[in-house]
């Protein structure tokens, strides 16, 4: 039996730590964190965790080096504090979408990422909507991989559009397109895009029936908004009577925001795996939803050796 359930948090979300502590009916545990004047990081543990079930909360959202390196040294910490158990609990995985060879001498960082998460001293992760499920066995340690898909499908039912179709923005996103218009009784069209170089995609054709549908994008990472433009003209030229988009990981870097306040879309849904205050004040059509009951659920029965089986349903 592990010892008392502690919640501890770096700098990256505080504020999603607080909304899931609240739900634990906890108080976040104390923690000294501050960078030197040379960008170096400093952590302190300001209280006893010896023995204890320690779960620590840092997506690794931008600025990403900044924030995975604020991780490992807080799991260093704990691991060197005696904790019996160490959970790293990473709502946003940085460095997913380079999780394999696609061009000769490049690096598989992924892995890397996951090696040092493992070397700093996770005894297990709990993270949300991987860009690829297989990054789950670049790990040696249990990996517990929820969905944000309740908590979107759920709002999408609440706004009741008629004659919806969900989207796929690419081949890869198939799966998830079809288990949201499953659970939400809609139709599902694909759109067949090619990659012309980082972050610049070009549509090549659509799969499935758009024409005068209240259409809905969904795809789990939207960055630089780039594909997602590009989904929205196609989308439009084919007669889409309404567009909007819904996503896990709002990272909305670059020209993101500009690029969506410009374009046809209604709304953009996103989920707080990450910073969003200041990106919706940029963004009004951007609206986060919540994802601290999801983990603090999954904290709990982790905690308490329960199954979260049920908490994996896409």
């Amino acid at each position: 039996m592990y010892g008392p359930l502690k919640v501890f948090t770096g700098r990256s979300h505080p504020s999603l730590a607080q909304e899931i502590c609240a739900l634990l009916g906890s108080e976040p545990g104390r923690v000294s964190l501050y960078s030197f004047a040379d960008g170096e990081n400093y952590v302190q543990i300001d209280e006893n965790v010896r023995g204890a079930d320690v779960f620590v909360i840092q997506p690794t959202s931008p600025p990403v080096n900044d924030n995975l390196l604020e991780l490992l040294i807080m799991l260093d910490a704990f691991k060197r504090s005696s904790a019996r158990r160490i959970t790293a609990v990473v709502p946003y995985y940085g460095y997913a979408r380079q999780d394999r060879k696609d061009k000769p001498r490049v690096p598989i960082t992924a892995k890397l990422v996951a090696d040092l998460i493992s070397a700093a001293g996770a005894d297990r992760v709990l993270t949300l909507d991987l860009h690829a499920s297989q990054i789950q066995g670049f790990f040696n340690i249990p990996v517990d991989h929820l969905f944000a898909a309740p908590v979107i499908v759920r709002h999408l039912r609440e706004l009741e559009l008629p004659d919806l179709t969900i989207v796929s923005p690419d081949a890869g996103g198939v799966e998830r397109a079809r288990a949201y218009a499953k659970r939400l009784g809609a139709s599902l069209a694909i759109i067949d895009k090619r990659r012309v170089a980082a972050n610049q995609t070009e549509v090549m054709n659509i799969i499935g029936e758009v024409e005068d549908r209240n259409v809905f994008v969904v795809d789990d990472i939207v960055d630089t908004a780039g594909t997602l433009i590009h989904s929205v003209e196609a989308l439009l030229s084919k007669g889409a009577r309404s567009i909007s988009a819904a996503c896990t990981h709002a990272v909305l870097s670059g020209p993101a925001i500009q690029r969506i306040n410009r374009a046809a879309l209604a709304r953009l849904i996103a989920t707080n795996s990450m910073p969003t205050q200041e990106k919706e004040q940029e963004c009004p059509k951007l609206k986060a939803l919540s994802i601290a009951d999801l983990l603090a659920e999954a904290i709990k029965r982790i905690h308490n050796e329960d199954s979260v089986s049920s908490l994996f349903e896409m």
